[in-house]
C-alpha cells in the first residue's frame, strides 16, 4: 500500500510515516505524491522544514546508493575534502556495494569516482582509497600467509624504526575479512599489541584513520560504527552529519547490532545518547530510526 503525505506541516505525521517505512517503501510514496500532486515530495517537504530535521528528512527520502554517491560527492567536490566521509564509506560497505556505488556516481554526475578521488587525495591515503576502490579483496582464509602477514605487519612497523607503510596497505587492503581476524590475532601474538595500537602508534593523518577504520571493520562493522556515533555525540557539539549519515544508512542493515555494541562498549544505550545530545522533532525522529532503549 502506497502512503501520501498532506504537507502541512505536520512535524509528527511526517516524522512517524518516514521512519516507519523502508526506503522502498518511501520511493513509493515519493512516486505517488508526484502522481497525485504533480510535485516533488522533497522539494515541498525542504520548503516546509528546516534544519537539521530537514537533512534527516531528505536522507530518508533518498535510496540508499544514491545517498551514498551523494556523500561521497559532497566530500570531494568544492575546497578540501572531507576524509571522514570517504574512510566511513569505502571502509564499511561490501565489494558489491563499492561496485554498485561507482556505477551509481558515474551514473548520476557523470564522472569517475576513482578519478575524482584521486584527484582530491595523496600519498599512501590515496593509495589505500584506490584499492578499496577496487573491491576485489581475496576469498577466505589462506591458512599459510597468516602468520607471513603478521610478521610482515609487525616487521614494517614497530620492528622497524620509520614504517613501511607499503605493506600495511597491501595487506590490510587486499585479504578478506575473515583471513585479516586471524593475522589481527597471530599479530597480537607476537608483537604483544592490539592492530590497533600499531597503527596508532606507527603512522598518522588520514591514513592512520584510514588504517583503524579498515581494521575495525574487518573484526566488526556493527561495532565500527556504534564507535562512531559515540565519537559523534561526544565532546562539545554534536556531530550531526556524521549522526543522520549513520542513522539513516544502517537503519534498515545493522541497527540492531549496533545498539547491542554501543551497550557493550559504551555502558549506555543508544536510544539514551541521542536523547541527550538532540531535541526537537530532529531528536524524536532519530529515535524512531534507532527503535528501542537497550538501558
Amino acid at each position: 500500500m502506497v502512503f501520501v503525505v498532506a504537507i502541512g506541516t505536520d512535524e509528527d505525521s511526517i516524522m512517524k510515516l518516514l521512519t516507519s517505512r523502508s526506503n522502498s517503501q518511501r520511493q513509493q510514496i515519493k512516486a505517488a505524491y508526484k502522481t497525485l500532486h504533480g510535485k516533488d515530495l522533497v522539494g515541498d517537504l525542504q520548503g516546509e522544514l528546516g534544519g537539521t530535521f530537514e537533512t534527516l528528512v531528505v536522507a530518508l527520502m533518498t535510496p540508499p546508493i544514491l545517498y551514498d554517491v551523494t556523500s561521497l560527492r559532497n566530500a570531494i567536490k568544492g575546497a578540501g575534502t572531507d576524509e571522514k566521509v570517504l574512510i566511513e564509506i569505502l571502509s564499511s560497505r561490501t565489494a558489491q556495494q563499492i561496485k554498485d556505488i561507482t556505477a551509481a556516481y558515474r551514473q548520476e554526475f557523470n564522472k569517475n569516482l576513482e578519478e575524482d578521488v584521486t584527484g582530491d587525495t595523496s600519498g599512501h591515503f590515496r593509495r589505500l582509497l584506490v584499492i578499496l576502490l577496487q573491491a576485489s579483496r581475496q576469498q577466505g582464509v589462506q591458512e599459510g600467509n597468516i602468520e607471513a602477514d603478521a610478521q610482515t605487519l609487525f616487521s614494517a612497523g614497530e620492528k622497524k624504526f620509520g614504517t613501511d607503510e607499503e605493506q600495511f596497505i597491501t595487506i590490510l587492503g587486499n585479504r578478506s575479512t575473515e583471513h585479516l581476524r586471524r593475522v589481527f590475532a597471530a599479530y597480537m601474538k607476537l608483537a604483544g599489541y592490539e592492530m590497533e595500537e600499531s597503527i596508532q602508534r606507527e603512522t598518522s593523518g588520514g591514513l592512520r584513520d584510514l588504517l583503524l577504520a579498515v581494521v575495525k571493520c574487518a573484526r566488526s562493522v556493527p561495532a565500527y560504527f556504534a564507535e562512531t556515533l559515540y565519537y559523534s555525540m561526544s565532546g562539545a557539539g554534536t556531530d550531526d552529519q556524521t549522526l543522520i549519515r549513520v542513522m539513516v544508512s544502517r537503519s534498515e542493515v545493522d541497527m540492531l547490532d549496533i545498539r547491542a555494541d554501543y551497550r557493550r562498549l559504551f555502558a549506555k544505550s543508544l536510544h539514551s545518547a541521542i536523547q541527550g545530545d538532540t531535541s526537537g522533532d530532529y531528536r524524536k525522529a532519530l529515535l524512531l530510526l534507532c527503535g528501542g532503549n537497550d538501558a
